[in-house]
């Protein structure tokens, strides 16, 4: 038996997907999505351009032999519950984790250590000089206890931070979410890396937030729609918490939207995971996750909806 996949035509793709046994690749241009070869009729493994919207999953729907949708992304909000119910959903999760570990860790010593303000001095011309913070000594609370927030905990430890990590329900080394409301105000610094589901939606809300400690940092490397924008506005417009964002909800931010001027927030636009190499990476995963799935096996990421 060959197993077809429909792959993005991103460079080496091809390569590492079609050396697996009992598999063809049949590529499609990412950029234009819509206009797919004829032989995509056969697809039993559809695998989406990188952060695919949900305007994909009708397409997805018009292969009448696919099996299996492979994300390129660890974040699968657009395509849980939106298959048949015969179609199995795996996501990318392994291949952006450090990526966007670095970026937490960057915004947190950018923040703690006034990079940007000696940035913007250096502009003006001024010797700007004065004590900063440090991410030294800092509490730290990972909410969200998969890949990406044991990478975090991997990259922040050697800062000589204490950090600590929660999942849905407790379990050795992981706190459970329902102590949340006991922890936040322990931790100088909330990560919410969670997935977006019904269940995640506006998790960080107004009472989430004001359990926070004064002067903490919130940080959001999850979705936008996981934080409540206008509880988390109010708190910045007080001056009492600061945050850094690589999501927004509404994303992407449009014009004049009170985000884009929020006192005591770095902000960037869903860039964490964008990275040189992030194709090699995320095809490597995807090229084991289809042999698996080629083998007759479930792939080690299947969407099985737990953080």
């Amino acid at each position: 038996m060959t197993l077809t996949v429909l792959l993005p035509d991103y460079p080496g793709a091809a390569e590492l997907v079609s050396a697996i046994d009992g598999v063809r690749v049949v590529s499609y241009d990412p950029q234009d999505q819509l206009s797919m070869p004829a032989e995509a009729v056969e697809a039993e493994v559809f695998v989406p351009p990188f952060l695919a919207s949900r305007k994909l999953v009708p397409l997805a729907k018009t292969f009448p032999k696919l099996k299996l949708v492979q994300l390129l992304s660890a974040g699968a909000e657009a395509w849980i519950g939106a298959l048949p119910e015969q179609v199995k959903l795996s996501n990318c999760r392994g291949a952006h984790g450090g990526s966007t570990a670095e970026w937490v860790v960057g915004t947190l010593l950018s923040i703690y250590r006034d990079l940007r303000e000696f940035d913007a001095a250096q502009r003006a011309g001024e010797w700007s000089y004065h004590q900063t913070d440090t991410l030294q000594d800092k509490r730290i609370l990972v909410v969200g206890a998969g890949d990406l927030g044991h990478q975090l905990e991997r990259r922040l430890t050697p800062f000589d931070t204490e950090v600590t990590l929660v999942g849905r329900t407790a379990r050795e080394g992981v706190r459970g979410e329902d102590e949340l409301p006991d922890l936040l105000g322990q931790y100088d610094v909330v990560i919410v890396v969670v997935p977006m589901t019904e269940d995640t939606r506006h998790l960080v809300d107004a009472k989430f937030l004001a359990c926070m400690a004064d002067g903490a940092i919130f940080v959001n490397a999850a979705r936008g729609p996981v934080v409540d924008t206008d509880a988390l506005l109010a708190e910045l417009t007080s001056g009492r918490l600061r945050a850094a964002l690589d999501v927004t909800d509404p994303e992407p931010l449009p014009a004049g939207h009170p985000l884009w001027t929020a006192p005591n927030l770095l902000l960037t636009p869903h860039v964490a995971g964008s990275v040189a190499g992030q194709h090699k990476r995320a095809f490597t995963i995807v090229a084991r996750q289809i042999a698996q799935f080629a083998a007759g096996q479930d792939p080690d990421n299947l969407i099985r909806g737990s953080y």
